[in-house]
Protein backbone atom coordinates (compact mmCIF):
# COMPACT_ATOMS: atom_id res chain seq x y z
CA UNK A 1 0.00 0.00 0.00
CA UNK A 2 1.05 3.38 -0.77
CA UNK A 3 2.26 5.98 2.01
CA UNK A 4 0.26 8.51 0.43
CA UNK A 5 -2.90 6.43 1.13
CA UNK A 6 -5.58 8.35 3.27
CA UNK A 7 -7.30 6.35 6.19
CA UNK A 8 -10.84 8.10 6.96
CA UNK A 9 -12.65 6.14 9.91
CA UNK A 10 -16.33 6.10 10.40
CA UNK A 11 -18.90 5.55 14.11
CA UNK A 12 -20.31 3.11 11.66
CA UNK A 13 -20.83 1.48 8.22
CA UNK A 14 -23.99 3.68 8.06
CA UNK A 15 -22.30 6.36 8.08
CA UNK A 16 -19.33 4.62 6.11
CA UNK A 17 -21.63 4.24 3.38
CA UNK A 18 -23.15 7.92 4.00
CA UNK A 19 -19.26 9.49 3.51
CA UNK A 20 -18.89 7.13 0.48
CA UNK A 21 -21.71 8.09 -1.50
CA UNK A 22 -21.06 11.72 -1.26
CA UNK A 23 -17.64 11.39 -2.19
CA UNK A 24 -18.56 8.91 -5.35
CA UNK A 25 -21.06 11.76 -6.21
CA UNK A 26 -18.44 14.97 -5.64
CA UNK A 27 -15.93 12.46 -8.20
CA UNK A 28 -18.36 11.76 -10.58
CA UNK A 29 -19.51 15.69 -10.82
CA UNK A 30 -15.61 16.30 -11.20
CA UNK A 31 -15.31 13.89 -13.67
CA UNK A 32 -17.83 15.45 -16.01
CA UNK A 33 -16.99 18.96 -15.28
CA UNK A 34 -13.25 18.19 -16.41
CA UNK A 35 -13.93 15.44 -19.25
CA UNK A 36 -17.52 15.25 -20.02
CA UNK A 37 -18.12 11.83 -18.42
CA UNK A 38 -17.48 9.78 -15.02
CA UNK A 39 -16.27 6.32 -15.62
CA UNK A 40 -16.69 3.70 -12.39
CA UNK A 41 -15.63 0.28 -11.87
CA UNK A 42 -18.00 -1.14 -8.94
CA UNK A 43 -16.86 -3.86 -6.48
CA UNK A 44 -19.32 -6.65 -4.71
CA UNK A 45 -19.71 -7.15 -1.39
CA UNK A 46 -21.99 -5.62 2.14
CA UNK A 47 -20.36 -2.06 2.58
CA UNK A 48 -20.65 -1.56 -0.93
CA UNK A 49 -23.77 -2.78 -1.08
CA UNK A 50 -24.81 -0.39 1.91
CA UNK A 51 -23.01 2.69 -0.19
CA UNK A 52 -25.26 1.88 -3.67
CA UNK A 53 -28.38 2.03 -1.46
CA UNK A 54 -27.66 5.26 -0.31
CA UNK A 55 -26.35 6.33 -3.18
CA UNK A 56 -29.71 5.18 -5.20
CA UNK A 57 -31.24 7.66 -2.85
CA UNK A 58 -31.50 11.46 -2.18
CA UNK A 59 -29.54 13.54 -2.00
CA UNK A 60 -26.92 12.01 -3.30
CA UNK A 61 -28.41 10.30 -6.45
CA UNK A 62 -29.63 13.74 -7.82
CA UNK A 63 -25.85 14.78 -7.68
CA UNK A 64 -24.50 12.12 -10.09
CA UNK A 65 -24.98 13.13 -13.91
CA UNK A 66 -26.32 9.35 -14.65
CA UNK A 67 -26.65 10.55 -18.38
CA UNK A 68 -22.73 10.90 -18.85
CA UNK A 69 -21.72 7.87 -16.43
CA UNK A 70 -20.07 4.56 -17.81
CA UNK A 71 -20.51 1.51 -15.25
CA UNK A 72 -18.01 -1.45 -15.28
CA UNK A 73 -17.55 -4.11 -12.73
CA UNK A 74 -13.80 -4.64 -10.50
CA UNK A 75 -14.75 -8.40 -10.23
CA UNK A 76 -16.95 -11.15 -11.19
CA UNK A 77 -18.06 -14.73 -10.28
CA UNK A 78 -18.74 -17.03 -13.96
CA UNK A 79 -22.20 -16.96 -12.93
CA UNK A 80 -25.83 -15.82 -14.81
CA UNK A 81 -26.24 -11.96 -14.36
CA UNK A 82 -29.66 -13.27 -12.95
CA UNK A 83 -27.42 -15.70 -10.16
CA UNK A 84 -27.78 -14.41 -6.16
CA UNK A 85 -24.40 -14.17 -6.10
CA UNK A 86 -23.95 -12.26 -9.09
CA UNK A 87 -22.42 -8.63 -8.13
CA UNK A 88 -23.92 -7.22 -11.19
CA UNK A 89 -27.10 -8.19 -9.66
CA UNK A 90 -26.65 -6.84 -6.66
CA UNK A 91 -25.37 -3.80 -7.65
CA UNK A 92 -28.73 -3.17 -10.19
CA UNK A 93 -31.15 -4.01 -7.55
CA UNK A 94 -29.44 -1.35 -4.89
CA UNK A 95 -28.08 0.85 -7.28
CA UNK A 96 -28.57 0.87 -11.35
CA UNK A 97 -32.45 -0.38 -11.50
CA UNK A 98 -33.39 2.85 -9.21
CA UNK A 99 -31.09 5.64 -11.28
CA UNK A 100 -31.40 6.81 -14.72
CA UNK A 101 -28.50 5.41 -15.72
CA UNK A 102 -28.80 4.53 -19.85
CA UNK A 103 -28.20 0.86 -20.37
CA UNK A 104 -26.27 0.82 -22.57
CA UNK A 105 -23.87 2.40 -20.32
CA UNK A 106 -23.60 -0.80 -17.62
CA UNK A 107 -21.31 -3.23 -18.77
CA UNK A 108 -21.51 -6.60 -16.98
CA UNK A 109 -18.79 -8.66 -16.78
CA UNK A 110 -21.20 -11.94 -17.61
CA UNK A 111 -23.95 -11.66 -20.15
CA UNK A 112 -25.22 -15.11 -19.91
CA UNK A 113 -23.82 -18.66 -19.12
CA UNK A 114 -20.31 -18.75 -19.37
CA UNK A 115 -19.64 -21.22 -21.49
CA UNK A 116 -15.60 -20.13 -21.68
CA UNK A 117 -14.08 -17.57 -19.02
CA UNK A 118 -11.06 -16.80 -20.64
CA UNK A 119 -13.14 -15.30 -23.70
CA UNK A 120 -15.36 -13.52 -20.98
CA UNK A 121 -12.18 -12.07 -20.29
CA UNK A 122 -11.11 -11.22 -23.77
CA UNK A 123 -14.92 -9.86 -24.41
CA UNK A 124 -14.80 -7.50 -21.12
CA UNK A 125 -11.58 -6.26 -22.54
CA UNK A 126 -12.59 -5.34 -25.79
CA UNK A 127 -15.55 -3.24 -24.38
CA UNK A 128 -12.89 -1.73 -22.02
CA UNK A 129 -11.04 -0.97 -25.04
CA UNK A 130 -13.82 0.50 -27.19
CA UNK A 131 -15.31 3.05 -24.31
CA UNK A 132 -11.76 4.31 -23.33
CA UNK A 133 -11.24 4.27 -26.78
CA UNK A 134 -7.86 2.69 -26.01
CA UNK A 135 -5.09 1.75 -28.85
CA UNK A 136 -3.01 -1.39 -28.48
CA UNK A 137 -1.01 -1.64 -25.35
CA UNK A 138 -3.03 1.29 -23.36
CA UNK A 139 -5.12 0.70 -20.37
CA UNK A 140 -8.04 2.64 -19.61
CA UNK A 141 -7.72 5.57 -16.74
CA UNK A 142 -11.20 4.91 -14.29
CA UNK A 143 -12.21 8.16 -12.34
CA UNK A 144 -13.05 5.39 -9.64
CA UNK A 145 -12.42 2.15 -9.07
CA UNK A 146 -14.44 0.92 -5.44
CA UNK A 147 -12.88 -2.15 -3.89
CA UNK A 148 -13.64 -4.12 -1.11
CA UNK A 149 -11.16 -6.49 1.59
CA UNK A 150 -11.04 -10.16 2.48
CA UNK A 151 -10.11 -11.74 5.60
CA UNK A 152 -7.24 -13.05 3.13
CA UNK A 153 -5.84 -9.85 2.04
CA UNK A 154 -7.79 -10.37 -1.21
CA UNK A 155 -9.10 -7.83 -3.17
CA UNK A 156 -11.49 -7.66 -6.52
CA UNK A 157 -10.28 -11.55 -7.29
CA UNK A 158 -6.70 -10.66 -6.99
CA UNK A 159 -6.15 -13.48 -4.45
CA UNK A 160 -3.01 -14.38 -2.29
CA UNK A 161 -1.05 -16.69 -4.82
CA UNK A 162 -2.84 -16.03 -7.72
CA UNK A 163 -1.10 -16.23 -11.45
CA UNK A 164 -3.07 -13.03 -11.78
CA UNK A 165 -1.06 -11.05 -9.56
CA UNK A 166 1.27 -11.42 -12.21
CA UNK A 167 -0.47 -9.96 -14.66
CA UNK A 168 1.35 -7.50 -16.77
CA UNK A 169 -0.49 -6.90 -19.78
CA UNK A 170 -4.21 -7.66 -20.13
CA UNK A 171 -6.84 -5.15 -18.17
CA UNK A 172 -8.91 -8.23 -17.58
CA UNK A 173 -7.85 -11.90 -16.56
CA UNK A 174 -9.85 -15.48 -15.36
CA UNK A 175 -8.68 -16.77 -12.37
CA UNK A 176 -9.55 -19.87 -10.51
CA UNK A 177 -10.30 -19.04 -6.76
CA UNK A 178 -9.92 -22.61 -5.59
CA UNK A 179 -11.06 -21.65 -1.63
CA UNK A 180 -13.92 -19.43 -3.17
CA UNK A 181 -17.49 -21.29 -3.13
CA UNK A 182 -18.01 -20.33 -6.72
CA UNK A 183 -14.02 -20.59 -7.61
CA UNK A 184 -14.40 -19.42 -11.44
CA UNK A 185 -13.93 -15.06 -11.76
CA UNK A 186 -13.20 -12.74 -13.93
CA UNK A 187 -10.91 -9.47 -12.67
CA UNK A 188 -9.33 -6.64 -13.40
CA UNK A 189 -5.88 -6.90 -12.90
CA UNK A 190 -3.26 -4.46 -11.24
CA UNK A 191 -2.12 -2.46 -13.86
CA UNK A 192 -5.55 -1.22 -14.64
CA UNK A 193 -6.02 -0.56 -10.91
CA UNK A 194 -2.85 1.58 -10.31
CA UNK A 195 -3.91 3.68 -13.33
CA UNK A 196 -6.84 4.53 -11.90
CA UNK A 197 -7.41 8.21 -10.77
CA UNK A 198 -8.80 7.21 -7.42
CA UNK A 199 -9.12 3.97 -5.40
CA UNK A 200 -11.35 3.95 -2.67
CA UNK A 201 -11.24 0.56 -0.53
CA UNK A 202 -14.70 0.35 1.55
CA UNK A 203 -14.23 -2.04 4.30
CA UNK A 204 -15.76 -2.55 7.49
CA UNK A 205 -16.91 -4.69 10.01
CA UNK A 206 -14.88 -6.43 13.50
CA UNK A 207 -13.63 -9.47 11.45
CA UNK A 208 -12.12 -7.39 9.10
CA UNK A 209 -9.66 -5.19 11.53
CA UNK A 210 -6.80 -7.84 11.49
CA UNK A 211 -6.17 -7.86 7.76
CA UNK A 212 -6.76 -4.00 7.64
CA UNK A 213 -3.85 -3.07 10.04
CA UNK A 214 -1.58 -5.69 8.24
CA UNK A 215 -2.20 -4.32 5.17
CA UNK A 216 -2.60 -0.56 5.90
CA UNK A 217 0.28 0.19 8.87
CA UNK A 218 2.42 -2.89 8.60
CA UNK A 219 2.11 -2.86 4.62
CA UNK A 220 2.51 -6.39 4.11
CA UNK A 221 2.50 -7.57 0.55
CA UNK A 222 -1.33 -9.32 0.39
CA UNK A 223 -3.29 -8.26 -2.61
CA UNK A 224 -4.68 -5.62 -1.49
CA UNK A 225 -1.58 -4.10 -0.11
CA UNK A 226 -0.37 -3.61 -3.55
CA UNK A 227 -2.96 -1.44 -5.07
CA UNK A 228 -0.94 1.70 -5.49
CA UNK A 229 -2.28 4.41 -7.77
CA UNK A 230 0.37 5.52 -9.95
CA UNK A 231 -0.77 9.04 -10.71
CA UNK A 232 -3.93 8.94 -8.74
CA UNK A 233 -5.10 9.15 -5.34
CA UNK A 234 -5.48 5.94 -2.55
CA UNK A 235 -8.48 6.14 -0.13
CA UNK A 236 -9.32 3.85 3.08
CA UNK A 237 -12.83 4.21 4.11
CA UNK A 238 -13.52 2.16 7.34
CA UNK A 239 -15.77 1.76 10.13
CA UNK A 240 -15.05 1.75 13.46
CA UNK A 241 -14.72 -1.97 13.64
CA UNK A 242 -12.68 -2.65 10.68
CA UNK A 243 -10.05 -0.25 12.46
CA UNK A 244 -9.77 -1.24 16.01
CA UNK A 245 -6.27 -2.53 15.62
CA UNK A 246 -4.86 0.91 13.36
CA UNK A 247 -3.69 2.51 16.64
CA UNK A 248 -4.26 6.75 17.34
Amino acid sequence: MSDGALVKVFDDTAALATAAAQTIASIAGDAVAAGGRFTIALSGGATPRETYMRLAQSPHGEAVPWSRTFVFFGDERCVPPDHPESNYRMAQETLLGKVPIPPHQVFPMIRGEVADSDAAAVAYARALGEVFGLRRGELPRFDLILLGLGIDGHTGSLFPGSPALKEVFRPVVAVHAAAAAIPERLTLTYPVLTNAANVIFLVAGAEKAKVVRTVVKDHALLPAGLVSPMNGRLVWMLDRAAAAFLGP
